[in-house]
């Protein structure tokens, strides 16, 4: 945002610093200034701000005033609010708030015999030409510009109805189904029931919080004006400002949350700007609250603050009187807490907070803005005070061996953001309809908490792809939630993607596509790092609805250790690849980590290396189809001799000969004794022990 410190010296007649000081103490202060711009002689300096979007207070210039007044402990003079002496009406503009649950305060105040004009420097304080001139902003009219002038100026969104348009009084309401209405911008909506509406009688008059209506729009025959300034519930605001595809300057500050108490002062602002082209006030400023509201923001309850516990948190000072009593008031005050010395002890104070700092709830919330406005740079540089020592926690020794087996598998560690839109959380969340939404989300694409990591490492694999990284092999061990948005689970994940080349052990093609195998044996291995009983990878059919819709029906795999589901993987659904414009094929998995952290790490033990010699054995197998060699492995395995030191498949061989339900398979095994050299009788002992267990696994020998 732009800020003019031509402006803000009207409300700091006292500022004693130039604008390069005041830029580099507002941006120690948090409230950076990321450029400096001199506008010549008496026009001062332009600001370009990066204001974060919990300081929504500061998003003006009065808002930057009233920091800068703290900073420096010089006067902040008010905003003149003062209007010409006008007669009581009979009767006021009605004015009903029916949606209470979003609406929590509207004021109108009737101006007649007004002249619509060009803008110009009223009087001072008010320089609209000026100020709009050196900020760029486009002047319309004399009414438009003195609604954007009053949000430039404290950062309050104003609207101006012609009165003369508007039937009977104003209702607060939702819209009706199907209503339609016709915005500032020359658009037709037809509007949706969630939709907040400012109404007359008859009619939708504009959008609230978002953009008013193209019938009651001021023109240069507009004599009688209704001004309105309103306090609007955020999330109502966003979604009706989403569902239109619309961001205006007023959704950016009602979505943010505005000030409850500042309606009235802008409306009068507005007013006063109006009137000084003539015309006159009828009536009273119409103001209507809701108590409900009113005590969630402008009426919060004190909080308790201590002197001892500022000093205990923030620590020593490098100025020698450090933070004092009178130096906590200052600043308090200044930003606009009112402070009463608390009975319970010395020191203590009860702070009611002010109507304009929504994101200030707790004592320390009261510490760090005392810290922020005295000076980080002005503490001493101190360790904190430690005692005790370090634990680690449970799951950082397995999640090191887990990061350690990736890396060493050649993968890349990623980090994605912890949100995503809702079409992914829907596509990835494991158990459906557990899925936690944000309370003011900043845009569709990260409206929910990531119930999987998936679509974050979809993201990174297809960003590189997408930019001829030809090789790509990435994980990232990160936290994803489930639940709903009152109870919350968080638990640690696994996922991870690889599309590309791997190094081959051929000399004619050195290189070879990464395939779903490739993956199957890195799950494994990362799996032989914990003490599972059983492993073993299935997928159920199709039509069963229970493969992860992110991918391939038929080319993936369920992972099961000790008879618990601890994660999926395969080959990317290519409705989903083509979704993303992938077209290398990828392998993509997710590993249920949390799992896997409760089991013991399997203890690696090394043993001697045998002098005698080893005999290998080969067995030529006759196996149906159905027959994986995972079944012959643990056949195998469960032989259990001692001298069985290792085996294999060292070959797969597939011909019509064999049969059409029928494959071979040579499987080598190697015997080796640590203390003798193996004689011929236990060979034959061991070879016919081999093949009793393959045979019973459904193998036979072949001839």
């Amino acid at each position: 945002m732009k800020i003019l410190t031509k402006w803000l010296r009207t409300y700091l007649p006292e500022l004693p610093v130039s604008d390069t000081q005041l830029a580099e103490d507002l941006t120690l202060r948090g409230i950076a200034v990321e450029g400096i711009f001199n506008l010549g002689s008496g026009n001062g300096s332009l600001y370009e701000m990066d204001i974060t979007t919990n300081r929504v207070d500061a998003m003006n210039h009065y808002g930057i005033a009233r920091e800068a007044a703290t900073i420096y402990g010089v006067e902040l003079r008010h905003l003149d609010t003062t209007l010409p002496k006008h007669q009581p009406s009979a009767q006021n503009l009605p004015v009903k708030i029916e949606a209470e649950d979003v609406c929590g305060r509207f004021t109108a105040r009737v101006l007649r015999g007004i002249t619509i004009g060009p803008s110009r420097d009223w009087f001072p304080g008010a320089e609209v030409s000026t100020y709009f001139s050196l900020l760029e902003q486009k002047q319309i009219s004399n009414a438009v510009d003195a609604t954007n002038f009053a949000w430039l100026a404290m950062g309050q969104p104003t609207h101006a109805f012609d009165l003369d348009k508007i039937e009977g009084g104003i209702i607060v309401r939702r819209a009706r189904k199907g209503e339609k209405l016709k915005t500032l911008d020359g658009m037709d909506r037809i509007l949706d029931p969630d939709d907040l509406v400012v109404a007359d009688h008859t009619k939708a008059l504009g959008l609230a919080g978002v953009m008013g209506g193209w019938d009651t729009m001021i023109t240069a025959e507009t004599k009688n004006v209704l001004i309105e300034a309103a306090w609007f519930e955020p999330m109502a605001v966003r979604r009706t400002a989403r569902r239109h595809g619309l961001h205006t300057d007023a959704s950016h500050r009602f979505e943010r949350g505005a000030d409850f108490n500042a309606a009235p002062v802008a409306s009068a602002i507005v007013s006063r700007i109006l009137l000084a082209n003539g015309g006159h006030i009828d009536g009273d400023l119409v103001d209507v609250r809701v108590p409900s509201w009113e005590a969630r923001t402008a009426q919060r309850p004190a909080i308790s603050l201590a002197l001892s516990e500022v000093h205990r948190l923030l620590g020593s000072t490098i100025d020698k009187e450090g933070i004092t009593s009178s130096t906590v008031e200052s600043i308090l005050t200044g930003l606009g807490c009112t402070l009463s010395s608390a009975a319970t002890q010395s020191a203590s104070w009860q702070v009611q907070l002010p109507s304009w700092r929504l994101d200030l709830e707790r004592e320390i919330d009261l510490i760090e803005e005392v810290a922020r406005v005295y000076g980080y740079n002005r503490f001493a540089n101190t360790l904190p005070a430690f005692a005790g020592g370090v634990k680690s926690l449970s799951s950082a020794e397995p999640e090191l061996v887990a990061r350690r087996t990736l890396l060493a598998a050649g993968f890349h560690e990623t980090i994605s953001s912890t949100f995503c839109s809702s079409a992914e959380a829907v596509l990835t969340a494991p158990i459906p309809g557990q899925i936690v939404p944000l309370g003011n989300p900043l845009s569709e694409e990260a409206g929910v908490m990531r119930p999987s990591l998936v679509p974050g490492l979809l993201n990174a694999a297809s960003g590189n792809l997408n930019r001829d990284v030809a090789d790509v092999r990435l994980f990232e061990l990160g936290t994803v939630f489930s639940g709903t948005t009152e109870k919350v689970d968080e638990r640690p994940a696994l996922s991870f993607a690889a599309a590309g080349n791997l190094p081959s052990q051929s000399s004619l093609h050195p290189t070879r596509r990464i395939e779903f195998h490739d993956l199957k044996g890195l799950v494994e291995q990362l799996l032989s790092r914990f003490q599972i009983r059983d492993i073993y990878f299935d997928r159920f059919p199709s039509d069963t609805g229970l493969t992860p819709a992110w991918l391939h029906p038929y080319r993936s795999a369920r992972v099961v250790a000790d008879g618990l589901t601890v994660g999926w993987f395969g080959q990317l659904h290519p409705t989903e690849a083509a979704a993303r414009k992938i077209k290398d094929t990828i392998i993509i998995g997710e590993i249920y980590i949390d799992r896997l952290y409760k089991l013991p790490l399997r203890k690696p033990a090394a043993r001697d290396i045998s002098r005698f010699q080893p005999v290998r054995r080969d067995f030529s197998l006759i196996l149906d189809q159905s027959i994986p060699w995972e079944r012959i492995d643990k056949s195998l395995a469960s032989l259990q001799i001692p001298e069985l030191v290792d085996w294999r498949a060292a070959e797969v061989f597939r011909d019509a000969k064999l049969g059409a339900n029928d494959y071979a398979l040579l499987v080598s095994t190697t015997f080796q004794a640590p203390d003798r050299t193996l004689r011929e009788e236990e060979l034959q002992s061991f070879q016919s022990r081999v093949v009793h267990a393959v045979s019973a696994a459904g193998a036979r020998l072949r001839s």
